[in-house]
């Protein structure tokens, strides 16, 4: 593989989720709403946590950096999207696919990183909690935030470069709605194989990694809440990672559900569909299942409202 772009070309085609005309309107009215329900949602709950004293833990913290990235994530491809549709041009920039890219697989990767790391501070807090606010100090929280992000910014830079050292030929038409890193490669007519073996270790190892953290620190939060005698005392310690829980079963869920579509299928226009989900509806729908089922976020949230509306 040679490190330059022998094809000099300038720009791809992002197909969308339809060719149909007639439904591009309502795919832009449905997608415009979600993304200004996600924008909104997070930032509401960033909000809430930097103005309630009550919130500035290290629990919430992390779930203002995942709101954050949310924010970010859905970003990165929806406004492009809604563009295209709004302009009726298919057009993405050579640069611009590349760089959509990069900040694709960053806040992907950041989204798993974040909820494991939450997954850690619920099990110190539910584990350890005689101990909870000696280990979890705010230069731990800061650092574990800050490494995640130089772990996953390395990642996507090396595969958006070796992205860029690959040739392609006239078949420029990408069959998604952003500049998805396999659909990409799968256009190149240089050899992609190390390009294979990078993108499938990484999300693998990623992958792996933050799942084998979640999977360990909530099987030893399920035996200390079984070692708890009463009742209550279990709700209560059960309450504090519910929406944690929440989140990550959805996540997941959305992402394993995609690939085993796909794989099913082996349809490209099935993987843009499928991956609506993850991309779109599971950072919309991380805002309702924090304040639904959290009552110091709720709390916060009516103080919001309420001098807003003072």
């Amino acid at each position: 593989m040679k490190p330059e772009n022998d094809t000099q070309i300038s720009e791809f085609y992002l197909l969308g989720l339809s060719k149909e005309p007639e439904l591009q309107p309502l795919i832009f009215g449905l997608f415009l709403s979600m993304y200004l329900i996600t924008v909104f949602g997070n930032l509401l709950i960033m909000l809430a946590v930097s103005l309630d004293s009550q919130l500035h833990t290290p629990m919430y913290f992390f779930l203002s950096n995942l709101s954050f990235v949310d924010i970010c994530f859905t970003s990165t491809t929806i406004p492009k999207m809604l563009q295209n549709i709004w302009t009726q041009n298919k057009v993405i920039t050579y640069e611009g696919c590349i760089i959509q890219m990069y900040f694709f697989i960053l806040f992907a990767t950041l989204d798993m990183l974040l909820l494991t790391v939450m997954a850690y501070d619920r099990f110190v807090a539910i584990c350890h909690p005689l101990h909870y606010t000696v280990i979890m100090k705010p230069l731990l929280c800061g650092l574990l935030v800050l490494a995640s992000w130089i772990m996953t910014a390395l990642n996507s830079l090396l595969q958006s470069i070796m992205v860029s050292w690959l040739s392609f030929c006239t078949e420029l038409e990408i069959p998604h709605f952003f500049c998805e890193i396999n659909q990409v490669v799968q256009l190149a007519c240089s050899d992609t194989s190390l390009n294979d073996i990078v993108m499938y270790f990484a999300a693998g190892v990623y992958a792996g990694a933050s799942l084998t953290g979640i999977l360990y620190s909530y099987s030893k939060i399920v035996s200390s809440i079984r070692k708890i005698s009463s009742v209550q005392g279990k709700y209560k310690a059960f309450s504090t990672c519910a929406s944690h829980l929440s989140v990550v079963s959805l996540f997941y869920c959305t992402v394993l559900g995609v690939y085993l579509s796909v794989s099913a299928t082996h349809s490209s226009h099935s993987s843009a569909v499928a991956s609506v989900m993850y991309t779109v509806v599971t950072p919309m729908l991380n805002p309702f299942i924090y304040s639904l089922r959290n009552k110091d976020i709720k709390r916060a949230l009516r103080r919001i409202t309420g001098m807003a509306a003072m």
